[in-house]
């Protein structure tokens, strides 16, 4: 089969390689549609090394080619999305229901081969069956859907509740998305007009702060005071937002850290403690509750994920794909094989 290795930052290279077997308690998938993640970039550009050349991705979707032995009740053909990070079931985090912060899990397209390819092998618990009733489009973006929910149900927020998004990449979309779409009250701040104008689209309030930290921070407080924000999601990734969010939340409000930024960010805990502002993360998602979830609420039409689709590529195109998510105007690349 063919796969595409990320060789070292900046270069992919397309090889073939051994057809992978699943072991026991595995399935084989053929992929038909990856999506490009912003961590998929994130690894491209460098920014995180990888130990050797590895097939990089995980939003796979795909058909069950073959069965390994101990799985029952799978059928070859079967349409699957791949949910691609796997807790071992075993330390004291997943045994406290903590899967998502498991420091043995495995996870596709880091610490072994990813969805860039033909063909994958994963446990076969893994791979959710994709009712008829959802298209390939909306299939292809579960794993992102999946995150942004899962940051929302982490939230004290409910429906009716005002909430803010600040960074309308795929995942904070999504997020907007299906909050608006379960009836909340959704502010969004974006610098990139075509994002902003996908969430204004289906019925996000944009809210615009320029200027430096300072005058941002004026600016969003009093915003966020004046609608009764009680949850901000942090989705931009970058340290000055994560530090923006801090200074500008109102008292009593919670801030949901989704965004990744790897540097340093500042805030005043006086500011913290006194105003009773809780600061809580979200990483990936629970397994297997929120894919679960996730694919209920596709299946029923209460939302549509795959409106971020922007553009659709094919392995062979997949270096000037990821040069082209590197930029930050596409909502999300697809990769089709």
């Amino acid at each position: 089969m063919l796969g595409a290795f990320l060789e070292k930052p900046n270069e992919i290279l397309i090889k073939e390689v051994q057809l992978p077997e699943p072991k026991f308690g595995e399935i084989r998938i053929k992929l038909s549609k990856i999506g490009i993640c912003g961590s998929d970039v994130h690894l491209f550009l460098g920014h995180r090394l990888l130990d050797k050349p590895t097939i990089i991705g995980h939003e796979g979707l795909g058909y069950i080619d073959k069965i390994g032995e101990g799985v029952e009740g799978r059928e070859i053909g079967e349409r699957v999305v791949i949910e691609p990070n796997f807790p071992c079931m075993k330390c004291k985090y997943c045994l406290s229901g903590h899967g998502n912060i498991c420091t043995n899990k495995r996870i596709l397209g880091v610490n072994e081969a990813g969805c860039f390819a033909e063909y994958i092998s994963i446990p076969a618990n893994f791979a959710w069956k994709v009712p008829t009733s959802i298209s390939d489009e909306d299939a292809v973006t579960i794993e992102p859907m999946a995150v942004s929910y899962h940051s929302l149900m982490k939230s004290k927020a409910k429906p009716g509740d005002c909430i803010a998004v600040i960074g309308l990449g795929a995942i904070g979309l999504l997020l907007a998305h299906l909050a608006v779409r379960l009836g909340y009250k959704v502010l969004a701040t974006e610098i990139n007009p075509e994002k902003m104008k996908l969430a204004t689209d289906m019925g996000v309030i944009p809210v615009v702060a320029e200027g430096n930290i300072d005058e941002q921070s004026d600016i969003l407080k009093d915003i966020w005071l004046e609608e009764e924000v009680v949850a901000i999601f942090e989705c931009a990734g970058s340290n000055f937002t994560a530090s923006l969010v801090t200074a500008a939340a109102p008292r009593g409000s919670e801030i949901i850290l989704v965004g990744l930024s790897e540097k340093n960010a500042t805030f005043r805990p006086l500011k913290i403690a006194r105003e009773g502002i809780s600061i809580l993360p979200s990483i990936i998602y629970d397994h297997p509750f929120d894919f679960k979830r996730v694919i209920q609420l596709i299946s029923s039409k209460v939302i549509e994920p795959n409106f971020i689709i922007s553009s659709c590529t094919n392995l062979q195109n997949l270096q000037s794909a990821l040069e082209l998510a590197a930029k930050g105007d596409e909502s999300k690349i697809i990769v089709e094989i």
